[in-house]
């Protein structure tokens, strides 16, 4: 079956459409194989009203300023059979196509520039189908107006002609624009731009140029005016925004003139001279007037309306001023004449005109010269003699100069100057009219140096001021200065740096210094001198400035290698100058190093190193730069030498005693090594030193930090001394401490016993106590337990009784004057009261430690408590904590290398 095409207005109403439609033209028939025919309808396009963004397109409405490849609208139909729609878009022939339609969805996207001004509107043919059917329709799309477009003057850039007397507020001209915009869009108004809206006003609605209230126009002050004119539209939408647009055209006003203005004089003020050679007859001066209305000028003739005496004449036509007379009959000096230029009308008539004054002086020929006087007429040369720095302001009375000028008035005016070196001086007066005394004054004394200048000379002119020919005249000033002693001497410079070797015999020079004294005669004469802690040892030639070493002095770099004193220079009356002289005293090599003893004896423990120095007395480097190094070893190929620090170590591979026992068969391990000690002078010098060294291995010991400490002190019993001293000092001060605290807190409970004396009693053995007998690693007195001359053997002991509920024997202890036995170590465990009860034992072969017997039990004893009156109480049953094993073996341990180090100490000595 073929396509059925219906044409329709899409403005006609449509009429309802549904499934019982039995419109013919929309009905269609099955074909033969369906059996029965059944009816088929045309698809339609919905309804749409406005502002509605799909259906037919009618009633549409674009904006000109839409943009190209916008979606602007989408077609929406139906079929009645529910089949599948198609959608097409269509123009009338040689129209631009402006949409495009998608078949399927029925979006209808802008292809072409819009344009309101040239279309302002545009008819499609829509057209649905469903394949058998077909709908076409024509709809209109109306376009509309944005604000796109600028306004357009129409008559303009125009030139207008206005006469110079036309009135203020008169209309001048009507400028005309168009906007072809809608709305207020292309609704314009006019303004003027620039500063010519100060003279003229143009109506903002209508156009029309006036001239501005209370401004009139003049050809003589401006001939022409260009007035920019701006158009400017009231705006509309465009892009989504409001857009002003506005255009601009130029009108130029030109002015006539008119007969309105007098004549005017130029190059005015006018003044004339007659001189005392002028003639009758020649021309003194010259006017020139012109019409002011210069676009239409009359002409000008001249004459003379007062002042003229009828000594002067002018030509009417050329305005030229003449003399009518010798000079010697005018009888003033200035003449105010009032000459008038008149406009010539066309009839001869004279019309407007103007007046002006010229002064015309009767002055004096310049023809005499200033001319400088002496005190016995004209005088070009002036000479004095004075003595350098006068006062500042003080008169050259020596100099008699008058200066005249024989002409009058402006012809005898002239100026006086000084030209000279510097300014040195100045003359008064500097202006002179006729006649004046001429005053030379000093300005700067300062400058005026004998040394600088012996004399001066200086030119003095004088020179016309307001003549023409600038006469002038010239003298010369010739002044002779005389030396004073104004200076003193000065050095070359302000300190002088000296070196002399310390091996300079008595007498050397040292270093000259120079000063002079600009002054001339004796005043320039120099005498020197020194001066200063540092200046014992040198003198100086008064007359020549040496300064050398003293007969008998004797320069050592070690004793002192620097001085410093201070040179006078000194003129014959007084005046003198200071400069400062360092001295430096250059070592010499002249020392040998030196070790503090040829045989030396160092004890190195292995992995340690072992040091030795040399001095050497040079004061400076490398004289007393000393290199070590070993010259001799027994054995040898063992040791190494710091060459810069002189410090000796083994060899790498020694390790251990073992090793040396390999290396040698002595058994005291006592090396000898032969060192040297080397300076760095030139000449070199050198010394030896035979070193005896003691090898021994670090024991490792018990006891931590202290045990450590020993250790690396062996070889210096004193510092162990020293470190005990201080541990014994602060228990001491401890213990009577905590003794004044219990004495205070007994008396404030008055629990204090009374003074008594204790008995020692011998200790029993069968208490089941163990004595303690400990070597004096220090002798008698080295604690104070021992108690001032007590037997070294003296002990304490502290005894228990053998069956429970039995009262201890109380703790007895032999106390002489107020010695506290607390200052030694602090009573802490049963048995123990102090290190000065250590009985000495032989030195030969100390006996082994043993380790205590453990204490009894605290609460099977009495203490007794000294206090700082020396009295003892017996206190209540004490607390005591309980010790380790591990602690008792340390006490052991320490007591041990006490007693070695004692040992160590009196095999030293002997």
């Amino acid at each position: 079956m073929g396509v059925q095409l219906k044409m329709t207005d899409a403005t006609q109403n449509r009429k309802s459409r549904g499934p019982n439609n039995t419109d013919p033209s929309h009905r269609k028939t099955r074909g033969p194989n369906k059996g029965a025919a059944q009816a088929d309808f045309a698809p339609y396009f919905y309804d749409n009203g406005p502002y509605i963004q799909n259906g037919n397109l009618a009633l549409f409405s674009l904006s000109e300023d839409t943009a190209v490849g916008t979606h602007i609208y989408s077609l929406n139909g139906t079929d009645p059979e529910g089949q599948e729609v198609r959608y097409g878009l269509a123009f009338d022939p040689g129209s631009k196509q402006y949409f495009r339609v998608d078949p399927v969805s029925g979006n209808i996207t802008l292809v072409e520039k819009l344009d309101r001004e040239k279309q302002d509107s545009i008819d499609v043919l829509v057209s649905i189908t469903d394949g058998r059917s077909k709908v076409v329709e024509r709809v209109t799309v109306f376009v509309m107006d944005a604000n796109d477009e600028k306004p357009e003057f129409q008559n303009m850039p125009a030139i207008v002609n206005v006469l110079e007397t036309a009135q203020s507020g008169s209309s001048l001209f009507q400028v005309q624009a168009l906007d072809r915009d809608t709305g207020s869009g292309g609704s314009i108004n006019y303004y003027l731009q620039g500063a010519q809206s100060s003279l003229f006003s143009i109506d903002r609605h209508s156009g029309v140029l006036r001239i501005r209230s209370g401004e009139t126009l003049d050809y003589e002050k401006s001939k022409t005016h260009f007035v920019t004119v701006i158009a400017k539209d009231g705006g509309g939408d465009f892009n989504g925004r409001e857009q002003f647009m506005s255009s601009s055209a130029s009108l130029t006003i030109n002015v006539v003139d008119q007969q309105d203005t007098p004549p005017s004089f130029i190059g005015t003020p006018y003044f004339g001279f007659v001189y005392e050679v002028s003639l009758p007859g020649s021309v003194v001066y010259r006017v020139l007037a012109k019409d002011g209305d210069a676009g239409n000028p009359n002409p000008i003739v001249y004459s003379m309306d007062d002042g003229d005496d009828g000594v002067f004449g002018i030509n009417k036509t050329n305005g030229r001023i003449t003399l009518l007379t010798q000079p010697g009959n005018l009888k003033r000096e200035i003449f105010n004449i009032i000459v008038r230029a008149s406009e010539v009308g066309e009839n001869g008539k004279l019309l407007d005109y103007g007046t002006t004054p010229v002064v015309i002086r009767v002055v004096d020929l310049n023809n005499n010269p200033p001319t400088f006087y002496g005190e016995h007429g004209p005088q070009n040369t002036f000479q004095l003699t004075m003595n350098e720095h006068p006062p500042e302001g003080e008169i050259l009375r020596g100099l008699k100069i008058t200066v005249n000028d024989s002409d009058q008035g402006a012809n005898a005016k002239f100026n006086l100057r000084l030209i000279g070196p510097g300014r040195m001086l100045r003359v008064v007066p500097q202006t002179v009219l006729n006649e004046a005394q001429v005053t030379i004054l000093v300005d700067d004394s300062s400058s005026m140096d004998y040394e600088k200048y012996q004399f001066l000379t200086y030119k003095l002119l004088a020179v016309e001021i307001d003549t023409p020919e600038r006469f002038s005249a010239t003298a010369d000033i010739i002044i002779h200065l005389l030396d004073t002693n104004d200076n003193a001497p000065k050095f070359s410079s302000d300190y002088y740096i000296a070196r002399i070797p310390e091996n300079s015999p008595g007498g050397s020079n040292v270093v000259s210094v120079t000063a002079t004294d600009p002054d001339s005669g004796r005043w320039g004469e120099v005498r020197y001198s020194i001066y200063g802690s540092g200046a014992d040892l040198f003198l100086i030639q008064s007359a020549s400035g040496i300064i050398y070493t003293q007969p008998w002095a004797s320069l050592d770099a070690e004793l002192r290698s620097k001085y410093n004193f201070y040179v006078k220079a000194e003129d014959t009356e007084g005046k003198y100058s200071l400069a400062e002289v360092f001295v430096t005293v250059l070592d010499l090599n002249d020392h040998s190093p030196a070790f503090n003893q040829n045989l030396l004896e160092k004890t190195m423990v292995i992995g340690a190193p072992v040091m030795i120095q040399a001095v050497d007395e040079d004061a400076e480097e490398p004289n007393n730069v000393i290199e070590y190094s070993i010259m001799k070893a027994d054995p040898d190929n063992i040791f190494d030498i710091n060459t810069s620090t002189g410090e000796i170590v083994l060899k790498s591979y020694v390790k251990s005693m073992a090793i040396v026992q390999n290396i040698t068969k002595q058994k005291d391990c006592i090396w000898s090594v032969v060192v040297q000690a080397r300076d760095q002078g030139q000449p070199s010098f050198s010394t030896t030193a035979v070193l005896k060294i003691d090898i021994t291995e670090a024991t490792q010991l018990g006891g931590g930090p202290l045990s450590t400490f020993l250790m690396q002190s062996r070889d210096k019993p004193l510092q162990i001394l020293a470190m005990l001293a201080g541990v014994i000092g602060t228990m001491v001060v401890v213990t009577v401490t905590i003794s004044t605290a219990t004495f205070l807190r007994n008396k404030r409970s008055n629990r204090v016993l009374p003074h008594r004396r204790v008995r020692r009693r011998p200790q029993k053995p069968s208490q089941g106590w163990s004595t303690w007998n400990l070597p004096r690693p220090f002798g008698r007195g080295w604690g104070r337990g021992g108690g001032g001359g007590g037997d070294p053997a003296d002990k304490f002991s502290v005894s228990r009784g053998e069956e429970e509920g039995v009262e201890a024997e109380k703790v007895t202890v032999e106390v002489v004057e107020n010695i506290n036995y607390n200052n030694n170590v602090t009573v802490g465990d049963a048995g123990w009261v102090g290190l000065g009860s250590f009985r000495p034992q032989p030195l030969a072969h100390p006996p082994p430690p043993c380790a205590p017997a453990l204490p009894p039990p605290a609460s099977q004893y009495h203490w007794a408590v000294p206090t700082v009156s020396g009295g003892v109480a017996v206190a209540a049953k004490a607390k005591r904590k309980q010790r380790s094993k591990e602690d008792l073996m340390n006490k052991a341990l320490v007591s041990e290398l006490k007693m070695r180090l004692e040992q160590k100490r009196l095999q030293n000595q002997y």
